[in-house]
C-alpha cells in the first residue's frame, strides 16, 4: 500500500495533543503503586525514576543517559543511575516501569472507550517516526505493546511523551541553547528539583529566549512527517483518545 502523507492532519493532532501527552505520559512516575513497585527493587521514588525511565537504555555509563535525558545536574544523575543500577539491572527496572504504565492504564482508562482506534493512531505515528538521534525514544518504541487496550494506550502515550521529549531535546542543541539554560526557561521553579543549584541559575539574555523558540518551531516541524501518518480519521481518533485519558486523568489527579 502506498503511504500518502496527511501534513494538516497530522499538523492538527500535533498540536492538539502535544500539553496534555507531556502531563498524562508521566501520571504514573510517582504514585502510590509505582513507589511500591520500586522500594520492592530497593529503589526510593527518584532512583527508580531514573533506572526505570533510562533503563531502556540497558546497563550503560551515567553519561549515555545524561545524553539522554538532558536537563539533569550530570553529577546527580550520575549518583541516583549508578547507585539505583547497582541493586537492579537497568533493564529489568525499565520492565517493571512499564508494568506500572500499564497498570495505571489499567486503573484509569478502562472507562474510555474506543481506545482501540487511539491505539492504531498512535501505533502509526510511532511506525513513522525517524528514530535516527532519538535514543530514549528507540528504547521506548522497541518494547513490545500489551494486548489490552488500556494497558497498551497508557505506554503509547508514554511513547509519544518520549518521542516529542527526544525531539526537543535534539532542537534545543540544534537551536544553539544549552539544556540548562533551556530548561530553567521551560521549568523555572523545577530548577534545582533537577539537581542544580541557585550559583547555576542562568542569565537569560534575549537571544537564549528566541533560541528557545526556534528549538519550539523546530521540535514541530521535525515531528510533522511522523504525525503526517494521519489522516483525518487518524487524526481524530488520536486527539480524542488523549482528550478522554487526560480528562479521567484529570478526574482523580494525582
Amino acid at each position: 500500500m502506498t503511504h500518502h502523507p496527511h501534513p494538516s492532519a497530522g499538523a492538527r493532532a500535533l498540536a492538539a495533543t502535544a500539553p496534555a501527552v507531556y502531563v498524562l505520559g508521566a501520571a504514573h512516575y510517582f504514585t502510590p503503586a509505582t513507589l511500591e513497585r520500586g522500594k520492592a527493587l530497593g529503589l526510593d521514588g527518584f532512583r527508580f525514576y531514573f533506572a526505570g525511565r533510562g533503563g531502556v537504555l540497558g546497563n550503560v555509563e551515567a553519561l549515555v543517559v545524561s545524553s539522554a535525558f538532558g536537563y539533569f545536574e550530570p553529577t546527580l544523575l550520575a549518583r541516583m543511575w549508578n547507585s539505583a543500577r547497582e541493586r537492579v539491572d537497568p533493564r529489568e527496572a525499565a520492565r517493571v516501569h512499564l508494568e506500572c504504565a500499564h497498570l495505571y492504564g489499567r486503573e484509569k482508562f478502562g472507562v474510555v472507550g474506543d481506545l482501540e482506534r487511539f491505539c492504531a493512531a498512535a501505533e502509526a505515528v510511532v511506525a513513522a517516526a525517524d528514530p535516527a538521534g532519538l535514543a530514549l525514544f528507540a528504547g521506548y518504541a522497541a518494547e513490545p505493546l500489551p494486548d489490552d487496550a488500556p494497558a497498551r494506550a497508557m505506554q503509547l502515550v508514554v511513547v509519544l511523551r518520549e518521542l516529542r521529549g527526544s525531539t526537543h531535546l535534539l532542537a534545543v542543541v540544534a537551536s544553539g541553547l544549552s539544556p540548562r539554560v533551556a530548561h530553567y526557561l521551560r521549568r523555572p521553579d523545577d530548577f534545582t528539583l533537577f539537581g542544580w543549584s541557585d550559583d547555576d541559575v542562568p542569565v537569560v539574555t534575549e537571544a537564549d529566549h528566541r533560541a528557545y523558540a526556534d528549538a519550539e518551531a523546530l521540535t514541530d516541524r521535525l515531528l510533522q512527517p511522523a504525525y503526517a501518518a494521519l489522516d483525518d480519521a487518524g487524526a481524530d481518533a488520536l486527539v480524542a483518545g488523549i482528550e478522554r485519558m487526560e480528562a479521567v486523568r484529570a478526574l482523580g489527579s494525582p
